[in-house]
């Protein structure tokens, strides 16, 4: 699977958006937005990060302490203070900006990294942040595509239909009269992204070089994952190729709509799309009021996500409701196409080594398709790896396929994952997050509806064309494990080689116990303290005789009794001792 790009705006204009002056001033009295202004100084941006990061620190630290919790530490009191901890993450994310609202988000689907209370809480980081001036808006597509505003458009509405921190939307019109809808980016993101992932690199140092809580954890290369997908949503062009791609693959489809890439208004900051209105997918009084089936809905949502993933490899890895509307006519409208997936047909087969491994309960070969898919890292130890793996399959194998929860499933992964020796790739976690809130709409649709029933006949059918069942493809899998099996033959050198190699650099360890050894080294422990007894009987009877001669009767008899105490502690090791020699 390849890697992910990253959404560049978070709004959708369906036509019952919420109203444009929430959307704009919520919470600008509350927060300062220390990022929103046009030059932005290298000093001033690192003061604020950096206060931000050494207060969470110090709170880690306290919080790591028993002591400092008034009548007592318990678990109980514990959660609460993380809990509060996540609020206080995610309002000064928000206030530091752009950067830290995505990198919020990227986090939000992190559950195999962050505790789930900080994930909790990052995923309702929205980007209710103040839009920009309409003079700048002016400025950026007149400098970008070349032309007057009024050259380029007939009309062009001055108030957005919503911002985000990354740029803002209009709606205009073209003077073909076809109505479009124009998405802008912020001014100065670019230089502010510059800024702050030079001070974000220094954090991630920070944190892996730290005894404790870098132990097990590649932050230098969570870092590097964050970086790739933010420079990414900076790319409008990438995000209108994406919806191209998604359209021709959908354009069999009657009841999909996907919104046409008008690229003689586009440029890497200003992307100009088809204007299509519809009810967003939340807005469940709406849908009812147009006449539309909630339940059929639910169920189209579901059946084009596995069509995109299953059928055409190029999905939308964020289908939530505010990147999906319904039409009029009750076709399904999805807007934003900067954070999609690819699969191709090798993935495919190795997807499908991974359901048959889940099938067996085969944890071996789980984790192998996984390592082959980059779901999971490769650790010199993979034990605790597969004891988790092995763990989940014997607990989640035991309900029928259609009565599984993708949400249960995914919180139960990361809870097993959650400070283990090996991360999951971006790729895996947006696309289990994909699935937990595709699943989380159809819920909210249909009540009974279950996202594993609606994908129950697409797996049967990927694991019925894959199952040799003529004697052709039988001879096709018998020449496959005949092929696997001479493979393993002739690679069985270089394994061994590998694996000497790996012992010299001491990334195996290897733990020999022999009884006999066990036994020698218990003799001469005890014998150690055998004699640490004699020396300690012999020193206090000498003591005592020089002091009984000199008259210090008193202190002469506790001498004696140390005396004593030593003989008797060296007879007992001496009676341990021939019980042993006595052991077969």
């Amino acid at each position: 699977m390849s890697a992910l790009t990253h959404r560049s705006t978070d709004f959708s204009y369906s036509t019952t958006t919420e109203s444009t002056g929430r959307s704009l001033h919520l919470e600008t009295g509350k927060a300062k937005y220390r990022w929103n202004r046009d030059n932005y100084s290298d000093l001033r941006r690192r003061l604020d990060i950096w206060y931000v990061v050494l207060t969470f620190v110090l709170q880690l630290r306290w919080d790591a302490q028993k002591w400092a919790y008034p009548g007592g530490y318990s678990d109980q009191k514990r959660e609460q203070r993380q809990q509060r901890q996540a609020v206080w993450i995610r309002e000064n994310m928000l206030e530091l900006g752009p950067t830290f609202i995505k990198l919020g988000q990227l986090f939000s689907t992190r559950g195999d990294i962050f505790p789930m209370a900080y994930v909790s809480e990052l995923s309702k980081l929205q980007d209710r942040v103040p839009a920009f001036d309409y003079t700048k808006v002016v400025e950026i597509i007149e400098r970008d595509l070349g032309k007057p505003l009024n050259i380029l458009f007939a009309s062009f509405d001055p108030t957005p239909l919503a911002a985000a921190s990354l740029g803002q939307v209009h709606r205009a019109q073209l003077h073909s009269g076809e109505e479009v809808v124009v998405k802008i980016q912020r001014p100065g993101l670019k230089e502010l992204f510059t800024i702050d992932l030079g001070i974000l690199k220094r954090i991630a140092q920070y944190f892996q070089n730290h005894p404790r809580w870098g132990k097990n954890r590649d932050w230098l290369g969570i870092y590097e994952e964050c970086c790739r997908i933010l420079w990414e949503e900076t790319d409008y062009l990438n995000e209108g190729r994406n919806a191209d791609t998604f359209r021709r693959n959908f354009r069999d489809v009657d009841w999909v709509q996907v919104p046409k890439v008008y690229w003689r208004y586009s440029s890497p900051r200003v992307l100009t799309l088809e204007y299509l209105p519809g009810i967003k997918i939340s807005h469940y009084e709406a849908l009812e009021a147009a006449g539309l089936d909630r339940k059929r809905l639910a169920e189209q949502g579901a059946e084009a996500y596995l069509h995109q993933l299953l059928g055409k490899g190029f999905f939308h890895a964020d289908p939530h409701p505010g990147n999906i509307a319904a039409a009029p006519d009750g076709s399904l409208i999805f807007y934003d196409f900067g954070m999609m997936g690819r699969v191709d047909g090798a993935m495919r087969d190795k997807l499908m080594d991974t359901l048959y491994g889940i099938a067996e309960q085969n944890a071996d070969r789980v984790i192998d398709a996984l390592i082959e898919l980059k779901a999971i890292q490769p650790v010199g130890d993979m034990g605790p790896v597969r004891r988790s793996i092995q763990y989940m399959l014997d607990n989640f194998m035991d309900k029928p396929f259609e009565e599984q929860s993708i949400s249960a499933i995914s919180d139960d992964l990361y809870d097993i994952a959650y400070d283990q020796p090996f991360r999951f790739p971006a790729t895996f976690t947006f696309v289990m997050r994909a699935f937990s809130t595709l699943e989380g709409v159809g819920k909210g649709l249909d009540p009974e509806f279950n996202f594993m029933e609606v994908a129950k006949p697409f797996a049967m059918e990927m694991m019925s064309n894959s199952t040799p069942t003529d004697p052709g493809s039988l001879l096709d899998e018998l020449g496959r494990q005949a092929a696997q099996v001479s493979t393993s033959a002739l690679g069985l050198p270089r394994r061994i080689e590998d694996t000497i190699e790996k012992l010299e650099r001491g990334d195996v360890r290897v733990r020999v116990r022999s009884s006999e050894s066990d036994r020698i080294l218990r003799r001469l422990g005890m014998a150690q303290m055998l004699t640490n007894y004699v020396v300690l009987f012999g020193t206090f009877t000498l003591s005592a005789t020089i002091l009984f001669v000199y008259s210090k009767i008193w202190v002469a008899v506790v001498m004696s009794g140390v005396a004593i105490a030593a003989a008797v502690a060296g007879f007992r090791v001496m009676q341990r001792m021939g019980r042993y020699d006595r052991l077969p």
